[in-house]
């Protein structure tokens, strides 16, 4: 990655210098963030590309302002490629992340009050999935479909039922924290019966998608949000995907409702990251992540650990530490000590308060990207082993990141991710 910044280094010292610091900090350190990831070279080079300069609120051919010959030609390439990777009718690549993407998905198909039906937060739903923090709660009625106690997998026949009795305008699938493969089929088939639009956030997931190693939402939901970044390996950025039918209202909905003009620098480094997501080494990619995922699941569970649901069928993993009588918390920032970047996350049917949760996630996109494999996983699974045994203990934490600094050597981040 780079790791000079001459020109804000002659200008502004001072954010030069942390912008290093945080170069080097992503080189040395092993990132489980699951939605974290390292992007190319030539996605940095558009997002930092002069189209940050333009403003061109509207869409391609008919825009407020003038000027726009080469971003009308720019968007539209990157819709036509975001059709193509997901087999999607209809694409709008202009919100700007993936919180306004839902918001404004609601904004096109539902009014205020309309009931919502979605994955429960501390479950491994997000926020704007109608938690009852999240605006998404404050405009429309929410309810939240649980997962099961025992299994900590989705429970269709709960969902119906909660389909039934609260009739639902809108039902939402999706997850920030569930390990496992989602049945869109069955979403779909709950909402003809109530009569509910069908929408999906494949955030996480999106990547995974793409490389054909999940099933694909598409097919199935009425409109499909997700960002740009995490395992797809875009910028930060989002788009909704919807049925033809549904576009003038989707389109009207981001703008001019609820956003003004488009980052245009993000929306070329869609289309890089489109086009690399389109390549065979992508795919290869793809499943690499969820091998690499299987791997360090298998370990962890050799190791004692309580997963939830038992494993994992994509790109993260849900550690529950209250068999070890740890909190999440204490064991992620130990970790970080250690060069182990996690987040300290809820766990179903937790016990403790959401800053003070019982577990830890992990995620394999960002390290699958720079090329590790099984063996690094299982190291990474041993090391947060000891950590949990040892969380105080200065000695290990030393240790360790000097292995995890040494392994991350070995690993140098690519320029570039595709080879095809």
């Amino acid at each position: 990655m780079q790791k000079e910044y001459p020109f804000i280094a002659k200008q502004d010292p001072e954010v030069a210098e942390l912008l290093k610091k945080e170069t080097l900090r992503q080189e040395n350190v092993v990132r489980l963030i699951a939605s974290e990831n390292y992007v190319s070279k030539a996605v940095l080079e558009a997002t930092g590309s002069p189209l940050t300069n333009k403003y061109s609120e509207g869409y391609p051919y008919r825009r407020y302002y003038k000027g726009q010959e080469v971003i009308d030609v720019l968007e539209s390439l990157t819709i036509e490629r975001a059709k193509a990777l997901f087999g999607a009718e209809h694409a709008n690549v202009q919100p700007y992340s993936g919180s306004p993407a839902n918001m404004e998905a609601y904004y096109a198909f539902l009014e205020p009050g309309d009931t919502i039906l979605g994955m429960s937060l501390p479950h491994g739903g997000h926020l704007t999935h109608g938690w009852k923090v999240s605006a998404s709660s404050r405009f429309y009625k929410s309810v939240q479909y649980p997962i099961d106690e025992k299994t900590n997998r989705l429970n269709m026949a709960t969902v119906r039922e909660l389909a039934k009795e609260c009739k639902p305008k809108l039902i939402l699938a999706g997850a920030s924290a569930y390990p496992r493969i989602i049945d869109f089929a069955a979403f779909k088939e709950i909402a003809d019966e109530v009569g509910a639009y069908l929408m999906v956030d494949m955030a996480h997931i999106a990547g995974l998608v793409a490389a054909g190693v999940h099933p694909s939402p598409v097919p199935y939901a009425d409109v499909v949000t997700t960002t740009t970044h995490k395992t797809l390996r875009g910028p930060r950025g989002a788009m909704i995907l919807c049925k033809e039918q549904y576009a003038k209202k989707v389109d009207s909905a981001v703008f001019p409702a609820n956003q003004g003009g488009p980052h245009n620098h993000t929306t070329a480094g869609m289309a890089v990251a489109f086009k690399e997501a389109a390549s065979d080494s992508f795919k290869a990619y793809g499943r690499k992540v969820v091998e690499n995922a299987a791997a360090l699941a298998d370990e962890l569970l050799k190791l004692g650990f309580n997963l939830v649901t038992g494993g994992t069928d994509n790109h993260l993993i849900l550690i529950d530490l209250r068999n070890k009588n740890l909190k999440g918390n204490p064991i992620a920032t130990a970790m970080e000590k250690a060069g182990i970047v996690c987040n300290s996350n809820t766990v179903p049917y937790e016990t403790g308060k959401a800053m003070d949760p019982s577990g830890i996630r992990l995620g394999s996109a960002a390290v699958t990207t720079r090329g590790f494999g099984e063996k690094e996983m299982r190291l990474i699974a041993n090391w947060t082993n000891e950590i949990c045994k040892d969380p105080e203990g200065e000695a290990t934490i030393s240790r360790i990141r000097k292995e995890v600094e040494e392994v991350c050597a070995s690993f140098p981040v690519p320029d570039t991710l595709v080879s095809d």
